[in-house]
């Protein structure tokens, strides 16, 4: 079977799908970290009134998490927490938590999810918002390590003068990240057949 004969995925058979599973699976773990470093450069050039472009502000994020020694989910959360900026500006942190989600931590998926919310804590206010928008997660186990975020590894990370590490330095960690199995419920994991 070098294709199925379906056009209406209803129609499907078991064999067909058995037949179709192992090609998307190593299709999409093949070229998932390409495509996410793919994304991520998609960031590199205009700096839009920053000293550094968001590639580098990316970078240097993960850079502080790693030398800060975190987990290994917190450090490709903190690289990929504003991945989702080039295609999805208007809700990055729900776009970039999703692509998250079936790999890492509750807690570092929270974190990217509500970073946005979290980082108006310092601009808001400038801009006419509230600063104190994060209350509203007050009582999330996870709004300590969400401040923390902000404060050690988003606000701060706009510094041209830092020696921020090349995305090759990171990418060993996110091939382990990402061949992890799915935790997406209810869809059997890509490996098994």
């Amino acid at each position: 079977m070098e294709q199925v004969t379906f056009v209406h995925m209803d129609q499907g058979t078991k064999e067909d799908y058995e037949f179709l599973k192992p090609l998307f699976a190593d299709h999409a773990q093949s070229v998932l970290v390409d495509n996410l470093m793919g994304m991520l450069k998609m960031l590199e050039g205009p700096k839009l009134g920053y000293q550094v472009d968001r590639y580098t502000h990316s970078l240097q994020s993960a850079t502080r998490a790693l030398r800060n020694d975190e987990s290994i989910d917190l450090v490709v959360s903190a690289l990929l927490h504003d991945v989702a900026d080039s295609f999805a500006p208007d809700n990055h942190s729900d776009a970039a938590a999703a692509l998250l989600a079936p790999y890492v931590d509750e807690q570092s998926h929270w974190i990217v999810k509500h970073h946005g919310v979290f980082q108006g804590y310092y601009y808001f206010h400038h801009m006419g918002g509230d600063r104190n928008a994060r209350e509203m997660y007050s009582d999330s186990p996870h709004y300590d390590a969400c401040v923390n975020f902000c404060a050690e590894y988003d606000m701060n990370c706009f510094d041209p003068g830092y020696d921020t590490l090349p995305i090759e330095e990171f990418e060993p960690m996110m091939r382990e990240v990402f061949a992890r199995p799915s935790k997406v419920p209810g869809i059997p994991p890509l490996e098994t057949v």
